[in-house]
């Protein structure tokens, strides 16, 4: 494996890497200057057919200075993070600055927005792990699905495990950095019938690689969900109610996520322009973000700008109560930041939960969608097509699984036609939810 990575050594030198860029960008002139830097390292082990494919050690840094000369941005990075190149990148990024145009709202977050406490959020969990443990415990994921019956070849099996430290600061005065850890363990495998091949996977992904599920419990559901897929058939065209699987339910959030972006919203290249306080969802449902959640997939104490995070509600009982806004986009839009420069941190989902068996029980005739595929997502009118993979449901029951087939929609009538939400949560993200029920939508096969 590489070399131990010592994440306390690592941030204590990128914060002194900072603070040069920061020194230096106030005595070449700048007006205000902001510095992020990063290092990673991590491994990644992939076997197939029992056999070792690859074995992967990757470490990565970089250092992205930005500066403002009154109104003007200048931006220049580099991945080599040496005191010579430093000076190299606050130099250039002063010269770009001073040939960009002038633009009003440009400039680092308010001094009073930077955030101040930094508690450890337990995100950081290193994994002493050699190679031949890593490729021990990818195999024998792989061999848990391959002896299920039925299964006839396999994709393969990986392992990854990777640590990383970001520290930013500013002309504010603020320096400040956070450790991070990834650790995750997969398997995708085919099953063969008279109709050809199928193939699914399953994987788990963790902060702390103590609470990864077993390589035999990944490597089973990984066999059982690619058997069920075959003889798989085109479903009727209809009108019909969608049952989206958890992980799927996340990509929904996501795209809600995206229109109501700072960035989105001041460009007007979103469905939900000027939405603040108008009903989109049942009056059941509120999505929260609790970005200092310990131990979430995306925690953090501060955000991209430096700004201290919040716990923030983006629907409340169903009405738009908040938009996602970074310190520049709050200023475009004549708001006040929410934190979010960089995205939402850890959202997650109130509402009444149903079991996915009481969900499928209210379905007469629809589909339970397990795979999507294709991109055909519109941000502008929030117009929704993508190609499917999952099962036909009647009276409640699944009946066999079916393929090529797309369902599509509006986001605006699929979020008002939310029927429930599963109780089957999908943990292995920094979005949790399970499987949304969707009424009303169309389903195009044969």
């Amino acid at each position: 494996m590489t070399q131990a990575f010592d994440a306390a050594a690592q941030q204590t030198l990128l914060e002194s890497r900072v603070a040069v860029a920061l020194e230096q960008a106030r005595t070449l002139g700048a007006d205000a200057c902001e510095v992020g830097a990063s290092v990673d390292q991590g491994t990644g082990v992939n076997v197939r057919m029992g056999d070792v494919e690859s074995v992967e050690l990757s470490r990565d840094q970089g250092i992205a200075v930005t500066v403002y000369v009154g109104k003007r941005k200048g931006s220049a990075s580099s991945s080599d993070a040496g005191e010579a190149s430093i000076r190299a990148v606050v130099e250039k990024a002063i010269d770009i600055a001073r040939y960009t145009g002038e633009d009003p709202y440009a400039g680092l977050a308010d001094a009073e927005l930077m955030a101040t406490e930094f508690p450890d959020l337990k995100v950081h969990h290193s994994w002493s792990l050699t190679t031949d443990e890593a490729i021990e415990l990818a195999l024998a994921c792989e061999n848990a699905g391959r002896e299920v019956e039925g299964i006839a070849n396999s994709d393969g099996a990986g392992l990854s495990t990777g640590e990383g430290v970001r520290v930013y600061g500013n002309s504010h005065g603020f320096l400040a950095g956070q450790r991070g850890s990834r650790h995750s363990l997969s398997c995708m495998l085919i099953a063969r019938d008279e109709q050809g091949m199928q193939r699914d996977y399953d994987y788990s992904s963790e902060r702390d690689p103590a609470k990864l599920s077993s390589p035999q419990t990944i490597g089973r559901s990984a066999a059982e969900r690619t058997l069920r897929r075959l003889g798989a058939r085109r479903p009727e065209t209809g009108r019909l109610p969608v049952l989206f699987a958890p992980e799927l339910a996340s990509g929904l959030v996501g795209h809600f996520l995206n229109a109501i972006a700072g960035g989105a919203l001041y460009r007007e290249a979103s469905f939900l322009c000027d939405s603040l306080g108008k009903p989109l969802f049942p009056e059941w449902f509120t999505l929260q973000e609790k970005p200092r959640q310990i131990g979430g997939m995306a925690s953090s104490s501060f955000d991209s700008d430096g700004v201290y995070t919040r716990d923030n509600v983006f629907v409340d009982s169903g009405r738009i109560a908040s938009y996602m806004l970074s310190a520049y986009s709050a200023r475009r839009l004549n708001m006040t930041t929410t934190g979010n420069a960089g995205g939402a941190r850890n959202l997650r989902i109130e509402a009444p939960l149903t079991a996915q068996a009481d969900l499928l029980a209210q379905i007469e005739r629809g589909v339970l969608v397990t795979e999507l595929m294709g991109q055909g997502v519109n941000g502008v009118t929030g117009d929704y097509s993508r190609g499917a993979a999952g099962f036909w449901v009647e009276n409640g029951k699944i009946q066999y699984p079916i393929e090529e087939f797309t369902v599509a929609g509006n986001l605006n009538a699929m979020f008002a036609n939310l029927i429930g939400v599963g109780d089957d949560i999908d943990t292995r993200g920094s979005i949790h939810t399970g499987s949304w029920l969707i009424d009303d939508m169309t389903v195009a096969g044969s």
